[in-house]
């Protein structure tokens, strides 16, 4: 179930590895008890909540997987549409046996989150989210300073140029979104999964799942689903916002102040999409009060 080589201490989780659906899914995991399951986005790994589990470990069985074709899981050979990956989610979730989930979601890793939720209530004991895909997107909403780069990255050619061959996501959008200066090694341990133009197919697929004036049509019909649910659900949740924020911007907040119910909200400070990066130690904090008192 282990890799050979020993964590490294920038990154001290010992690696697991799930077999799905016909290929190894990673996963690393600490603590015992009801689960507490982190689902990361594009173009992470379970390496981006390294700082946070050790504040739930303790409560809680803290279980972070590799999406399928990210970070140490197997790279099949499959589309790694949005479908795609929730086969390999709930395949992993099944193969855990895991119940009564607390989902710790970030990016798309929320909209796997909140698909399964919407559709699992029974099996999940509450959400906290940042950074969500919350709803269907529109261009003239999208953030300013990420429309052009999105805008190319789902053209054909370029977008396979600048994702595929340039790794633009993690060279340029992952430390543009983070506001502190990722180190040498963190950027490299984001790199490696990524070496080659072949292994960077899910990240390229990731920018054009996004439901953005209503294309491509099915990803705006799950979204809005799990929309509709999110407004009904009972479930407890616990948003995490930063300044200025990125996919999750003041309109977005104030939406959910609005329409979601048993909602609490935590301020991080300065932080755009990636804010586990920036303030680890309060996400990790809050998160634990939070899940004492569930």
């Amino acid at each position: 179930m282990t890799t050979p080589k020993s964590p490294s201490p920038d990154f001290p989780l010992e690696s697991r590895y799930l077999n799905v659906l016909g290929s190894r899914m990673h996963y690393i995991e600490s603590g015992s008890g009801d689960p507490i399951l982190f689902l990361h986005g594009n173009p992470t790994s379970s390496y981006l909540w390294r700082k946070i589990i050790p504040y739930l470990s303790g409560q809680g069985r803290c279980i972070a997987p590799d999406l399928i074709g990210m970070g140490k899981s197997d790279k099949p050979d499959i589309p790694y549409r949005f479908f795609d990956h929730v086969r390999y989610i709930e395949g992993f979730i099944e193969g855990m046996d895991l119940s009564n989930i607390t989902l710790v979601i970030h990016d798309w890793g929320s909209g796997l989150g909140f698909h399964y939720a919407s559709r699992h209530e029974s099996n999940v004991k509450a959400l906290a989210f940042m950074e969500a895909i919350l709803k269907p997107l529109s261009w003239s909403a999208f953030p300013p300073d990420f429309r052009r780069g999105f805008k190319l990255m789902r053209t054909p050619g370029v977008g396979w140029f600048t994702i595929s061959v340039m790794n633009m996501f993690v060279n340029q959008l992952l430390p543009k979104a983070t506001v502190r200066k990722l180190t040498p090694e963190e950027m490299s341990f984001y790199r490696e999964p990524l070496r080659t133009i072949r292994s960077r197919r899910p990240v390229r697929r990731w920018p054009c799942e996004i439901p953005i004036d209503g294309k491509p049509a099915d990803m705006h019909q799950i979204v809005t689903t799990y929309n509709s649910w999110l407004q009904e659900t009972e479930l407890p949740k616990l948003l995490f916002f930063a300044t200025p924020g990125g996919i999750l911007d003041a309109n977005a907040l104030a939406w959910c102040k609005r329409h979601l119910k048993k909602l609490q909200t935590v301020d991080i400070g300065p932080g755009i999409h990636y804010l586990q990066e920036d303030n680890p130690d309060m996400i990790g904090e809050e998160l634990a009060h939070w899940y004492r008192r569930l």
